[in-house]
């Protein structure tokens, strides 16, 4: 992610008229204002990303690529222009290399299969860390079940810092993948994605990046990280769910075989034999998700018209501001402080199950995640078995802060 350039800030974001273009938050809960924040869970979605998909199932509904009727050729314009606008979103090279797939663990569920076909056998290394998502790290243990490849994992700071020393020392002439969180959902902390990158190159392995969040919160080009495989999911970035990217650098998705058959990846059939599309076609079995497609482009769009750089700085002074009031709360434990951390903050309250608190905050009207987060690794190497989590988007606001306090207050009070 690119950092902020201190000699020219941001321009200040018109958080009222961003809430404005967002339909949710004008409802109540539990006759309170909606406080939404359970943004590095899903995120709530704009009017332009409703909207375009009304309109797409309204007016230009048909199946793409194959129709010669002008309402398949207009359903396939919007689908390719959204992967056109992705491929601009993440700075590749091609559209060719952006491959839609049904979410995120979906993209992750293809590279493991697909190199697990051939690359990948039994003895061969990948690098995970402790705090990545389940769906980073399950595709893998079924690598290993299945073809007997080796797990290898790379510790990490209470913080969610990475030791470069240490990750250099875990490569052998085994190592051919490392598949890294670009920024971890719980401790919010960002990885160095271009040298972790840089570093396994030199070392002759493949990386990946889960770029859930990260992608939500800054600006990622993956050509600068020169990547090979980047995951992207659409309901965390404002669109819909049941989308997700695979970006995959042209010559790392070239040779590698399709995950599932059907129509539109294939060449030729015949009763012999098939032969197959080239990418990112190749890699899209079936009717994809067409109008998830489109809702995904327009939540992309929505975010760059707001401003990327904006937003990152709205939600910075969002995570400082609960960051300080947090620490004032001598019976609050915050976890994950790293520099340039995002607005994501997991915390636990003395005395109280996290999802005592994340119930008794709810009756507030303040959602907020507890559980695990889809990272029980990072659980027990934090010595916790869940933690609630307070994660911001571009549409709240310093008064949603307050609010969590007043509730984290209020939660005190009940369970004393």
């Amino acid at each position: 992610m690119n950092a902020q350039n201190a000699l020219s800030p941001a321009p200040a974001l018109d958080v009222e008229a961003v809430r404005a273009e967002f339909p949710i938050l004008s409802r109540e809960a539990y006759g309170k204002p909606l406080v939404y924040l359970d943004n590095a869970a899903s995120a709530q979605k704009p009017r332009a990303v409703i909207d375009v998909m009304s309109r797409a199932m309204e007016y230009s509904y048909a199946n793409v690529h194959r129709g010669l009727h002008l309402l398949s050729n207009e359903a396939t314009a919007a689908f390719e222009d959204a992967r056109k606008t992705v491929a601009q979103f993440l700075n590749a090279a091609s559209e060719d290399e952006i491959v839609f797939t049904a979410g995120g663990t979906d993209a992750f569920n293809l590279v493991a299969y697909a190199l697990g076909a051939g690359e990948i056998g039994e003895a061969d290394e990948i690098i995970l860390s402790l705090m990545e998502h389940h769906s980073n790290i399950v595709p893998w243990h079924l690598l290993r079940e299945r073809k007997g490849a080796v797990l290898k994992w790379l510790d990490v700071s209470e913080d969610g810092e990475i030791d470069l020393d240490a990750y250099r020392g875990m490569f052998t002439e085994r190592t051919k993948l490392v598949a890294l969180s670009h920024m971890s959902n719980v401790l919010g902390a960002p990885t160095p994605a271009k040298e972790l990158a840089r570093i396994a190159r030199e070392r002759g392995a493949k990386i990946l990046f889960d770029g859930c969040q990260a992608g939500v919160h800054g600006t990622v080009d993956v050509q600068d990280i020169d990547c090979d495989f980047y995951v992207l999911t659409g309901h965390k970035l404002y669109g819909p769910t049941g989308i997700g990217v695979l970006y995959g650098k042209k010559a790392a998705l070239d040779p590698l075989p399709p995950f599932k058959g059907g129509g539109e990846m294939i060449d030729t059939v015949t009763t012999d034999g098939v032969t197959y599309n080239d990418p990112p076609h190749r890699f899209e079995a079936g009717t994809p998700p067409i109008l998830e497609a489109i809702g995904l482009g327009a939540a992309l769009r929505w975010m760059q018209d707001t401003g990327l750089d904006a937003i990152a700085a709205h939600e910075a002074a969002l995570r400082d501001h609960a960051l300080e009031e947090l620490a004032r709360l001598n019976f609050v434990r915050v976890y994950g402080r790293a520099a340039d951390k995002a607005p994501i903050v997991a915390f636990t309250m003395e005395g109280a199950h996290p999802h005592d608190v994340s119930a008794i905050l709810d009756r507030t009207g303040v959602a907020v995640r507890a559980g695990h987060h889809c990272a029980q690794p990072l659980m027990a190497h934090l010595g916790v078995s869940a933690t609630s989590r307070a994660s911001f988007a571009a549409y709240n606001t310093h008064a949603d802060v307050e609010a969590l306090i007043a509730g984290l207050h209020k939660t005190r009070q009940m369970l004393s």
